[in-house]
């Protein structure tokens, strides 16, 4: 079958890894279904694991990818969750210390068929086309639960986004909006700002900036460059929710006397489970907010997607079909 994989790591030049080509079909075992996939879309994660982070040479050749939308064995439109949890595991998958991401032990989405377990795929609203099905169950289901789940934020609760303009981002702006948050972004970049304004945010800054008031929780997928700043935009008691730490994860200073002084809660963030992803898509059908996709490109085009995401040069989602 088509597939695009990964067969050596490179930290300087990650796409010097990426092969798109044939796999062997897959076969699955029992408690296990195939997904013809229709839709799949890209992920840091997918860059990551061609420099060799969360990936181990001897899994290699690797079909990467993470998130899809497709077809399964009978006939029916569904989602795939990317949480492949311990058989054994009982509640919440995100806690299970044997858990993985499809395209770390067991390979990815980026292919003509993918296997997952049964209870790993869940319908697809029939008010979503595949390519918006296919954003949800990496970046937007992280940021669903960042906001709801970890967070436990509330209509008419504000709420800051650091970094607008990747996937993650523009899903916790769109998510935040669509459940009554009042939402402050910021980025480097003038033309993100204007259309993180588009999305859904209603006050835009410059990173660094300081805020004219504090708000009740960050969203924080940046790290070191934007970690002081987070912290002083707190109120009192506030909260900050943290799933990733795309600018490097040494921190110059913790702000530790603020941390404690103001009594504010740190909250780690990861993923998110088979139950989150589906109340995602209600909230989704519900409302009408939909995924914010990037580009749409054909799979065996997928270099030029990888090459887009190690530029920067994106605001919301890649997605490939088939």
């Amino acid at each position: 079958m088509f597939a695009v994989y990964a067969d050596k790591f490179s930290s300087d030049d990650p796409l010097s890894g990426l092969v798109v080509g044939e796999r062997p079909d897959p076969v699955a075992p029992d408690g296990w279904t195939t997904v013809t996939v229709k839709a799949a879309s890209l992920n840091h994660h997918d860059l990551w694991s061609l420099r060799g982070v969360g990936l181990k040479e001897e899994s290699l050749p690797m079909i990467l990818g993470c998130d899809a939308a497709g077809i399964d064995e009978d006939g029916n439109e569904v989602l795939v969750h990317a949480v492949i949890s311990d058989p054994d595991w009982a509640g919440d998958e995100t806690f299970d210390p044997k858990r993985s991401l499809l395209s770390e032990r067991h390979q990815g989405t980026f292919a003509d068929k993918v296997i997952v377990p049964r209870r790993n795929v869940i319908p697809k609203p029939a008010s979503m086309s595949f390519e918006e099905a296919a954003c949800l169950p990496t970046a937007w289901l992280t940021a669903y639960r960042m906001l709801y789940t970890q967070g436990g934020l509330k209509a008419g609760d504000s709420v800051l986004v650091q970094g607008a303009g990747g996937g993650v981002a523009t899903a916790l702006i769109v998510l935040a909006r669509a459940g009554g948050l009042k939402v402050l972004a910021t980025s480097r970049d003038e033309a993100k700002r204007t259309r993180a304004l588009e999305i859904g945010a209603h006050e835009t800054y410059e990173s660094n900036e300081r805020l004219p008031g504090k708000v009740d929780a960050v969203m924080e997928t940046v790290g070191r460059a934007t970690w002081s700043h987070s912290i002083r935009s707190l109120r009192p008691g506030g909260k900050i929710v943290i799933s990733g730490t795309t600018s490097g994860p040494k921190l110059d200073d913790a702000e530790l006397t603020r941390i404690f002084f103001l009594q504010l809660s740190v909250i780690g963030s990861t993923m998110g489970t088979r139950s989150e992803l589906a109340a995602l898509t209600q909230l989704l059908d519900a409302s009408g907010a939909r995924p914010l996709i990037d580009r749409t490109i054909a799979m065996d085009q997928a270099r030029e997607g990888f090459a887009a995401m190690a530029e920067g040069d994106v605001f919301g989602k890649i997605v490939f079909t088939r």
